[in-house]
């Protein structure tokens, strides 16, 4: 699904996290496709309707679309959030006015999994507004379910093996093979 619609890139890539690798997954190419997001979202949903989701949040960029998409499809009028970056410091925030109540059951969803960065973002901006994070539903985990969100159940519709590198270590770079960030 990934290669048709090609998402797959090869080459030299800047993740994100600053780690490098050969491998890069362009999520905005599932994204333009409405009924691809709403194939893939819906595998999401349907996993985690046995979490009783109260709220959906998703960090920006690609975590809006995938909120919004998961959300409708656990039905029963779940509301969509995004988490934003802070514009001086590290991490994310609920802002535009979305409040979660003491103790809501949250759903954190993203796109393609890396480091996990964005992701514990999220879960510290929800825990931070009082949410109660019960799971992560994610599109594509390229480390192969290597990484853990504090013993949280997690979902992948695509579990990958995509080796990243520090830029120190990088053989790509090395090997003088030209970088392009993402």
């Amino acid at each position: 699904m990934l290669e048709a619609a090609g998402a797959v890139l090869r080459g030299h890539f800047q993740y994100a996290s600053g780690r490098h690798g050969d491998t890069y997954i362009e999520k905005f190419r599932l994204l333009e496709r409405p009924r691809l997001t709403e194939s893939l979202c819906g595998q999401i949903a349907a996993w985690a309707r046995a979490l009783d989701v109260e709220i959906v949040v998703g960090p920006t960029t690609g975590g809006i679309l995938l909120g919004h998409e998961t959300a409708k499809q656990l039905g029963n009028d779940v509301p969509a959030y995004f988490a934003e970056r802070r514009e001086v410091g590290d991490g994310r925030y609920l802002g535009r006015g979305f409040s979660i109540d003491a103790g809501q059951r949250v759903l954190v969803v993203d796109d393609v999994l890396t480091t996990g960065g964005s992701v514990r973002d999220t879960l510290d901006a929800v825990r931070e507004a009082g949410g109660e994070p019960v799971g992560v539903g994610l599109i594509v985990d390229r480390t192969n379910g290597a990484t853990s969100f504090d013993g949280l159940p997690m979902f992948a519709c695509l579990e990958i093996d995509v080796a990243s590198y520090d830029p120190a270590d990088c053989p790509l770079c090395r090997d003088g093979v030209a970088l392009t960030r993402t």
